[in-house]
């Protein structure tokens, strides 16, 4: 058992290592656009996860159908997920758009359930979210000043970034909180991940067919994107799966607050990326926000339908 959960851990951190590549990855890619670099890598990432599901999803067609309403919520969340995420880490800077987006996920996630399911907010999740707030303020007060044009510029370039990127973590929130309720229906979470961002890849193939061109007009292009789509988005998913089944999903979501820091350092060692000290505190403040909305008590270990199995963190500590 001791070896089961230092491996679930291990899945986790190499999950999340491989989602903070996610941004330089594409920057590296400076003639696709943010919308094709998003449709295509969640879009053929989401295609690949529905072939993989593909038996459990038609064992448990008719559960699925039942829920189509939730799953559509959670499809076309993924759709509008990596269009505004990317295009958050182009305005704004592959750390600032990666913080912001993944920083906001579980306040968002927080907010959704309590809308929603009626969930109330403890002091817990109060204290969390006021320390995110200011921490997105210190990074939109830091303006970083990005290395390479094509991930940041000035004027309001950057504010608008930050705003996608509340986009993204809402939308992640959506996602997420749509799987999980599906899941607590009593449907494995491999046919229904397969079903929510296989739907959502198909919502995202007319965006990457107008847009999709420049992909195919450089090979350099090409291997950033199929990078994105066969590791982050692929194989990624795989693991943080593999990690869910040996640790419990509140280890699993404080574990994957690696991404920001891969992200966040892998900017400014390969993209130059130069964030001043109020960045750099903003998103120590963001990060520490995070711990503090999931480090919470632990959820009953028969209570597994309730896992979030979406590939990034949510707030699990919402109760007192």
């Amino acid at each position: 058992m001791r070896h089961g959960a230092t491996y679930g851990s291990a899945c986790v951190l190499a999950a999340a290592a491989l989602w903070g590549t996610t941004g330089t990855a594409a920057a590296l890619a400076p003639g696709v656009g943010s919308l094709a670099v998003g449709a295509a890598a969640m879009g053929v990432g989401g295609l690949l996860q529905a072939a993989a599901a593909g038996r459990g999803m038609r064992t448990h067609r008719v559960g699925l159908a039942a829920q189509w309403r939730t799953l559509a919520v959670a499809a076309a969340a993924v759709a509008v997920y990596p269009l505004a995420f990317y295009t958050s880490m182009r305005l704004a800077g592959v750390a600032v758009g990666t913080v912001v987006s993944i920083g906001s996920a579980p306040v968002a996630a927080a907010l959704v359930e309590r809308v929603i399911d009626r969930r109330p907010l403890s002091r817990r999740w109060a204290l969390g979210a006021t320390a995110g707030v200011l921490g997105v303020l210190a990074l939109a007060l830091a303006h970083p000043d990005p290395g390479e044009p094509a991930t940041g510029t000035s004027g309001t370039r950057p504010l608008l970034g930050i705003a996608l990127g509340l986009l993204a973590g809402l939308t992640y929130a959506l996602y997420s909180w749509g799987a999980a309720r599906v899941m607590r229906r009593g449907l494995p979470s491999r046919p229904v991940m397969g079903a929510v961002f296989g739907a959502g890849g198909v919502l995202l193939l007319p965006v990457l067919l107008f847009t999709g061109a420049p992909i195919l007009a450089a090979w350099s292009n090409f291997a950033a994107v199929a990078y994105l789509a066969l590791v982050p988005m692929f194989v990624g998913y795989v693991l943080f799966g593999q990690g869910l089944a040996a640790v419990p999903a509140s280890t699993a979501t404080t574990l994957s607050l690696l991404e920001p820091v891969v992200a966040a350092v892998i900017a400014v060692l390969v993209l130059h990326e130069r964030l001043p000290a109020l960045g750099w505190l903003g998103m120590g403040v963001v990060l520490l926000s995070l711990v503090v909305l999931t480090a919470g008590p632990r959820r009953p270990a028969r209570d597994t339908a309730s896992r979030p199995t979406a590939s990034r963190p949510r707030a699990v500590d919402v109760v007192s």
